[in-house]
């Protein structure tokens, strides 16, 4: 059952064997949207440096400049979606991770720019289970399609995008001019 609460964020209850789970969304603020960006700038260059090549102090600047790009008004900038994921953990709510993604509104789709976990709630069930949470919210909002990029050596990501029924449809390439 998905609800939408008082503060805008939309709760998802799960049964689970042996204990209810939930999975929330809340839209960034700035805290959140700073210690977002304090694991994605160092991520995003890394997977840079690793799949397209180029030095660590050049990924560093390329992943600096698309996020400085995409979203130049931070958490408030248009045409963009920055949410917490959220569960509750011994009666207290807890940010487990971040969602970005880009919605259009004319496709019925969005596209997610960024899903992360912070590594102590990973292989736990939580990214499918806020993968199925955001399936159900964005049919409640009138969207069919989900859209995303992976990285060639996510491995993990991949099983998880997967198992909750994504299909590869093409793939990405690059080549470093001037070598």
């Amino acid at each position: 059952m998905t609800t939408k609460a008082r503060d805008g964020s939309f709760v998802s209850y799960r049964n689970n064997i042996e204990k209810k789970r939930m999975i929330s969304f809340k839209p960034m603020e700035g805290s959140d949207y700073q210690e977002f960006l304090s694991y994605f700038v160092a991520d995003y260059a890394a997977e840079i440096e690793a799949n397209y090549r180029l030095c660590a102090q050049a990924a560093l600047l390329q992943a600096q400049t698309e996020i400085e790009t995409s979203l130049p008004q931070g958490e408030k900038s248009p045409g963009q979606v920055l949410l917490c994921i959220q569960t509750e953990i011994n009666g207290k709510t807890v940010t487990i991770g971040y969602l970005w993604y880009k919605p259009d509104r004319a496709l019925k789709s969005i596209y997610i720019c960024d899903f992360y976990l912070h590594p102590d709630y990973r292989n736990q069930g939580f990214g499918s289970e806020a993968l199925k949470e955001l399936e159900r919210m964005l049919l409640d909002e009138g969207y069919n399609q989900i859209k995303l990029r992976v990285a060639a050596e996510n491995h993990r990501a991949k099983h998880v995008y997967e198992g909750c029924g994504f299909n590869v449809t093409g793939i990405n390439m690059n080549k470093i001019l001037g070598e």
